[in-house]
């Protein structure tokens, strides 16, 4: 079996989820079997998997699994339904929650509804008024979550249910030495009663993967894991009890400084998976410059393939091109989070330089804001705006799944990040034929955009530069349909085709490495 293991699927994914998804879809198409594994507790998750197209029978929750809830029928839950344990209550009812009351006027619970008005979640009080718990819904149903809370209204245990209702899984919250709430352990029920305890989740995770290991299991095939977010489960993956075929996926760059990737200190959240490597029976990367950067700095034992973490449908490299005369002139579009590594503002400049010389240009930014640091990043992108009096030419557009609508309709994609770790927002760009400009950055820019052939690269940080080579195309009909028929052309590096075979090069490599891998373990390992 092949496990795809990531934190959550949430509705606005990013473009970790999207490569795991396009893994998933390609998997499907040639009658592979693999797994969607979610680590984290999510009461939407079965919903946000459902919009993206991952059946329960595909998806395996860490939390599902112990709760004996990856496959249960949904129903709906409101209020006149539950059972509060006080006889002749009534409801008030608000906008988004219910408020429940004893005949004499005292609260008995808040209920937070959905947008449809089913029961999210259901706070309790006591007869002093004191919340004491409060029980989180899954979207199917049922009681997922209960958080009991202490007399200083702090989170204490936290206990998770079956659907039938029964408890199989604790964690218990602490202050540490300096006040900060932490989980001190997690007490786990298993279905024949035994009882086990883990210091961390991360112990909890090996568990898990011990358990999909052992369920899985064949004499003749390795399961493969592949790990999507190294921070989950590079310590679990590991230490697994039996052996398997383990991947460590790259998703980003290994280093801090993309741009000196052989000095500079290592991603924080690939540090230990960096080190580890020789862990791992394989470390994938999206970019053969990644990959080459990987061998030259680490000189790894292990097997490093490079797999695109992008895929082009075949239906869509076989639908009509768009010549550059029937797009909107000028229009320029970016989907990414609008976020401190994409660099953004640097964007904004350079289209304000090139609105002086040519007023029909426009910028549209699709994506979610990234909050940190009371959104950095959007502010910087309103100050350029502003500065360069853009309010009319650069709109912000939000998160929108109808990319080939805009970018059917668009000319140019633009990308100034200080980082990548490949770039789907440029690889689809392509597909549809927009003219690529990017700065020279690692990794999957300067690779997916070949200068003088689909677009322009030019110096990272020089945003003049980038404006300088838009005018170049805005100027010159000829120059632009040029570099749109090469987007078209280069995309085919990254068809369904392509990538499976750089997929199928890692299965027969975790193929040839099982009888080996299964000869090496003791024969009492076997038996754990």
């Amino acid at each position: 079996m092949n496990f795809f293991i990531n934190a959550s699927m949430p509705k606005q994914k990013s473009g970790i989820e999207h490569a795991e998804l396009a893994r998933f879809r390609l998997f499907n198409a040639h009658h592979v079997e693999s797994r969607i594994v979610i680590r984290d507790w999510d009461p939407q998750l079965h919903i946000h998997a459902k919009e993206a197209g991952i059946v329960d029978r595909q998806l395996i929750g860490m939390f599902d699994y112990f709760q004996e809830a990856l496959d249960v029928p949904s129903k709906n839950i409101v209020t006149a339904e539950l059972d509060f344990g006080v006889m002749n209550t009534h409801v008030q009812h608000e906008e988004t929650r219910d408020l429940v009351f004893t005949a004499r006027g005292q609260l008995v619970a808040r209920v937070n509804l959905n947008d449809d008005r089913t029961v999210q979640s259901v706070e309790l009080f006591d007869g002093f008024n004191n919340l004491f718990r409060v029980d989180h819904y899954d979207s199917r149903g049922f009681v997922s979550l209960s958080q009991w809370y202490t007399p200083d209204n702090k989170v204490g245990t936290e206990t998770w249910q079956t659907p039938a209702g029964k408890t199989v899984l604790e964690t218990f919250n602490k202050d540490d030495a300096v006040g900060q709430r932490q989980k001190s352990g997690w007490r786990l029920i298993d279905r024949d009663g035994t009882v086990r305890q883990f210091d961390t989740i991360e112990r909890l995770t090996k568990h898990f993967f011990d358990l999909l290991n052992e369920a899985f299991w064949s004499e003749t095939t390795p399961n493969i894991f592949v790990l999507d977010r190294a921070h989950l489960g590079d310590w679990g993956l590991l230490h697994l009890k039996r052996p398997a075929y383990t991947v460590f996926y790259l998703h980003n760059s290994h280093a801090s400084d993309s741009q000196d990737p052989m000095h500079a200190i290592l991603n924080n959240f690939y540090e230990f998976g960096m080190h580890a490597m020789n862990g791992y029976d394989a470390v994938v990367s999206a970019t053969h410059r990644q990959t080459r950067d990987v061998e030259a700095r680490f000189s790894p034992q292990t097997k490093l393939f490079t797999i695109p973490v992008g895929i082009i449908p075949d239906h869509q490299l076989a639908e009509p091109r768009i010549p550059v005369a029937k797009r909107q002139f000028g229009k320029m579009v970016v989907f990414a989070r609008i976020a401190w590594e994409k660099r953004l503002d640097d964007l904004v400049r350079a289209i304000g330089i090139v609105h002086r010389a040519i007023p029909a240009v426009s910028l549209d930014l699709y994506g979610y804001a990234d909050p940190s640091e009371n959104f950095k990043a959007r502010r910087a992108i309103e100050a350029a705006i502003k500065e360069n009096h853009l309010e009319d030419v650069v709109k912000f557009k939000g998160y929108t799944t109808n990319v080939a609508e805009v970018e059917n309709h668009a000319m140019m994609y633009g990308l100034t990040s200080r980082m990548e770790g490949f770039n789907l927002g440029i690889m689809e760009a392509i597909s549809h034929g927009l003219i690529g400009f990017t700065y020279d950055v690692n990794y999957g820019p300067n690779e997916i955009i070949e200068d003088g052939i689909n677009g322009r690269i030019v110096a990272t940080g020089d945003y003049k530069a980038l404006a300088a080579a838009i005018l170049d195309v805005l100027r010159d009909p000829e120059l632009a349909q040029h570099y749109s028929t090469g987007a078209y052309d280069s995309a085919e590096r990254y068809s369904e085709t392509n990538v499976w075979q750089a997929w199928q090069a890692l299965l027969k490599d975790a193929q040839s490495k099982w009888p080996s891998k299964l000869q090496a373990v003791p024969a009492f390992a076997h038996k754990q």
